[in-house]
């Protein structure tokens, strides 16, 4: 079957800058494809399901995890690569791969680490996305990590401090770290991701936060994004109330913002006629993008849900005890490392593998974990 045209703008995996270790093509896949069904078969992207986003596992079944919270971005990724001619497998892989991580107790956790390990490097955990990737799965005889090719690994690496940037640059020279240090943009499915998961973050806390009772929806009539769309949806269904509201508000600001990127970037794409990968990469600002109204709309629900959501006096007591649990945990393994698993243990930096080790588990492993070590019950 003949391949569709693809825009040169895309990312070809035809074309792929290629793995850290060179493998033999797979017979019935193409190289991103793969690489998704790497991601998708690790350890790691199990693990997500008991990770929180913003509610912990056990507070309600139907509230987001990182796993659903990654099935999201995936699905907002994939429909509009569609529409931009983008390799929807390269943006279904990175999607996918985004979060692996993330520590327990999200962004808490990821703060805990960061300040426990000032001394030993810091924490980041879009650096730890790629390091799971590059280096803590083992499932391959022949090497660590999943050995993903660049455009995945470049796409997994989000944000990036100077001096991890640096040391990266170091080890890969002219590889995934390079544009933290001189400036310049990853691919457009990269790109694509980074705001897909700006929109999916956006509106499923506004579900979720409904949903736990933490935000009614009449607050959110404040933020204009939200207030357009309940309007729409009420003017198309007058008889819309409760639930079935609230889900086609979120529908219809979902499909706004996703046609506003797409408008956007086409405009964008027109303009800088970029004709190659690189030519994207060597933009000074990224191509995929909102227009600049729908840009400040997202961002003043951004804030909104901030101050109301994520700053709400019953999350930030969870954040409190979860904040403990990790904190004690990394005490307790950095001072005896015969409590951490044997490979763990066996390795030179025990901060560093503390840190990794922490990072993987899952909410419901840490709280029971630190009952184990401490013999007390915060949750």
């Amino acid at each position: 079957m003949q391949r569709p045209t693809r825009p040169p703008y895309a990312a070809d995996p035809l074309r792929s800058r290629g793995r850290r270790l060179a493998e033999p093509a797979a017979p019935t896949r193409s190289e991103f494809q793969r690489d998704r069904d790497r991601i998708i078969h690790s350890t790691a992207f199990r693990r997500l399901v008991y990770k929180t986003q913003v509610f912990m596992n056990h507070e309600g079944d139907l509230f987001r995890t990182r796993l659903t919270h990654s099935l999201e971005v995936a699905q907002l990724g994939r429909s509009i690569a569609r529409s931009l001619g983008l390799d929807e497998d390269l943006v279904e892989a990175v999607a996918l791969a985004h979060d692996l991580g993330h520590t327990p107790f999200g962004h808490a956790g990821q703060d805990v680490l960061d300040d426990c390990m000032q001394a030993h490097g810091g924490f980041e955990h879009n650096l730890q996305s790629l390091r799971v990737v590059d280096h803590l799965e083992q499932r391959y005889p022949d090497f660590d990590g999943l050995n993903l090719c660049f455009e995945t690994r470049e796409g997994i690496l989000k944000h990036c401090s100077r001096r991890n940037a640096e040391l990266l640059e170091a080890m890969e020279p002219g590889g995934v770290a390079t544009r933290f240090l001189h400036g310049g943009q990853p691919s457009l499915e990269a790109q694509l991701c980074n705001l897909a998961d700006e929109v999916a973050y956006n509106a499923h806390d506004v579900d979720d936060g409904v949903r736990s009772g933490l935000i009614e929806l009449e607050q959110l009539l404040d933020v204009e994004l939200v207030r357009e769309h309940w309007r729409a949806a009420l003017d198309a269904h007058p008889q819309l109330t409760g639930r079935r509201l609230l889900f086609e508000t979120i529908r219809r600001m979902l499909s706004a913002q996703v046609y506003d990127i797409i408008d956007a970037t086409r405009a964008a794409l027109d303009e800088a006629r970029p004709d190659s990968p690189d030519a994207v990469r060597g933009a000074d600002k990224p191509l995929l993008r909102f227009s600049a109204d729908m840009r400040a709309k997202s961002t003043a629900l951004k804030r909104f849900l901030f101050a109301n959501l994520y700053r709400h006096p019953q999350v930030q007591a969870t954040r409190t005890r979860a904040e403990q649990v990790l904190r004690d945990l990394f005490a307790a393994y950095a001072a005896d490392s015969t409590q951490l698993p044997a490979d763990f243990a066996a390795r030179e930096n025990r901060e560093r593998a503390c840190a990794d080790y922490i990072a993987g588990m899952t909410d419901r492993f840490a709280i029971r974990e630190h009952t184990r070590l401490t013999g007390k019950t915060l949750f």
